[in-house]
């Protein structure tokens, strides 16, 4: 069996990884199950990526990615055993480990979304503007599970709003965009990038932006998250998992034009201009200040406990999972593989 050197990934960790990657019994690649967050789209570009550049197969790994339902679906899919691992929401897997304490189920490995690119979009001409306190009395389109819309209590504790200042109208993912467009809300609910297809038929003159982040709300958004069985069993395929992910991350920033190539394997019908766009949105939030000191898919711990502490508080979480519970950082490749180079 041919073996692999492994990267370190500091003290506290070298000693398990540094050993090569174990193969499945009777030297077979690992099978990995991985849901996406949502649809296939530029956004989870580096995916495919790795996927079609042999990244993950290099590593012994044999992943299969999945379109999701929902960043916090992901979590639920994980728990229950069906994946090993995918993108969820940082604020949900938060309240979901204090909903179900002890050991837990779900962790995060790797930041994907340093900064959450939750934002709502409103319609100027229905008198959004670029203040979140025009949303009051509006009618808000968003889905009925979903981490933008449950992060907005954050924001309106921020600005000093209720968290009913407007009304919800809870709309599927599909049709947010149609009910923009026709006027049947004056906002909606999107992660940024998301809101390419929008975009598309609206001018931007047309529309207000108004970002959580803008809000004072620093929130870490979707991460790469591991089941803790797999993390217990083989931390090797997690690191390795990462390793080949990070790759193509990085290769990503430095042209996104191979990444949106390999998406389009799987959703040829999506136009590559649209979705180097969407990427380029992406790459704002991926790529975000803190990365400069700390690398791709790394955390601030305080930043991270201020987080959890919020989440508790809006929610009213009955226990509060420490950080650590949360973001098992063990598993990252090297330090100075994890910089953006372009």
């Amino acid at each position: 069996m041919q073996r692999r050197t492994f990267i370190t990934t500091g003290a506290a960790c070298a000693a398990t990884l540094a050993a090569p990657a174990v193969l499945a019994q009777g030297g077979k690649p690992i099978p990995l199950k991985f849901t996406l967050d949502f649809r296939i789209n530029g956004q989870t570009a580096p995916f495919f990526l790795a996927e079609s550049k042999g990244y993950y197969k290099d590593e012994g790994l044999d992943v299969t990615i999945d379109t999701g339902a929902g960043s916090v679906a992901s979590i639920t899919r994980i728990a229950s055993g069906v994946y090993q691992l995918g993108l969820g929401d940082i604020s949900s897997l938060v309240e979901f480990n204090a909903q179900n304490p002890g050991t837990p189920m779900v962790q995060a490995v790797y930041q994907y979304y340093n900064r959450a690119p939750f934002v709502i979009i409103g319609r100027k001409d229905r008198g959004v503007g670029a203040d979140f306190k025009s949303l009051q009395g509006k009618k808000v389109a968003a889905a009925a599970v979903e981490s933008t819309r449950r992060a907005w209590p954050m924001v309106a504790r921020k600005q000093g709003m209720k968290p009913d200042a407007f009304q919800w109208q809870t709309t599927d993912f599909s049709a947010r965009d149609n009910v923009m467009v026709r006027g049947d809300v004056d906002a909606a609910t999107y992660f940024h990038d998301s809101a390419i297809s929008l975009f598309a038929r609206m001018k931007s003159e047309e529309l207000s932006v108004l970002k959580y982040s803008d809000a004072g709300v620093n929130l870490y958004g979707n991460a790469i998250l591991a089941s803790s069985n797999l993390i217990a069993q083989n931390p090797k395929a997690v690191a390795a998992f990462l390793r080949a992910t990070n790759r193509a991350i990085v290769e990503t920033f430095a042209n996104p034009a191979p990444s949106i190539a390999a998406m389009r394997l799987r959703e040829p019908i999506l136009d590559a201009k649209i979705e180097l766009d969407r990427w380029a949105i992406t790459a704002q939030y991926v790529g975000a200040a803190d990365t400069r000191s700390h690398g791709l898919g790394d955390i601030k711990k305080l930043l991270l406990e201020q987080q959890v502490d919020e989440v508790a508080e809006v929610f009213g979480l009955k226990t509060r999972p420490s950080a650590d519970a949360i973001f098992n950082s063990s598993m990252l490749p090297a330090r100075n593989e994890r910089s953006i180079k372009a």
